[in-house]
């Protein structure tokens, strides 16, 4: 297979998903290409776009490679689709999912505990829109789910993963039951996507 054919191959497969491929489902694809000849291929593609002044370009984003639109266009595509404003998630639902991002996995109790009021209704919308997923159990009593977020959430706020995320100090967690006297508990590192 030449350079110019599987060029063709993987814009045409870009072009049809609507989520991220990754480098490993493409060399699943093309057993012929390694690597190192798939990224410049994806390098020569945007240079071609960037050249011909294209309203897209290939981004690697959340794990994967998929083709975008320039952000400058952004306004008209919002208009052509009637969607929501992007702020369409309340406040408090956005100050949940930050709070979900940075301290993953984590507890709707604790997420309480970091707001001080109940979080409920953000966590139904933040679970409907899949920005958060429920990422498994804590092992405490009554084995409370914890919390994190998802592909999509990367997908949709243009982040490579959880690493990417600008650095923040949140406010450390105590447990519920825990002596106001004792030092407060370490922060709960970020976990790993599973991409499920």
């Amino acid at each position: 297979m030449d350079v110019q054919e599987a060029k063709r191959i993987i814009e045409g497969i870009l072009f049809v998903f609507n989520q991220p491929l990754a480098l490993k489902r493409l060399l699943e694809i093309l057993p012929d290409l390694e690597a190192p000849q798939i990224r410049e291929i994806l390098q020569s593609l945007n240079s071609e776009y960037l050249a011909a002044q294209r309203a897209f370009h290939v981004q690697e984003v959340a794990g994967g490679y998929q083709l975008v639109t320039d952000q400058a266009l952004a306004p008209w595509i919002r208009r052509a689709l009637q969607s929501p404003k992007p702020d369409s998630v309340s406040a408090a639902a956005l100050e949940t999912l930050a709070i979900i991002a940075y301290r993953q996995p984590i507890t709707k109790a604790e997420v309480e505990a970091i707001r001080g009021v109940d979080v409920t209704a953000s966590l139904e919308t933040l679970i409907e829109r899949k920005f958060v997923r429920v990422a498994g159990r804590k092992e405490s009593p009554g084995r409370p789910f914890v919390y994190g977020t998802t592909p999509e959430f990367l997908r949709h706020f243009g982040i490579q993963s959880i690493e990417a995320l600008p650095a923040m100090q949140l406010p450390t967690l105590q447990e519920p039951d825990a002596d106001p006297s004792s030092p407060p508990a370490p922060n709960v590192p970020v976990a790993a996507l599973d991409g499920g």
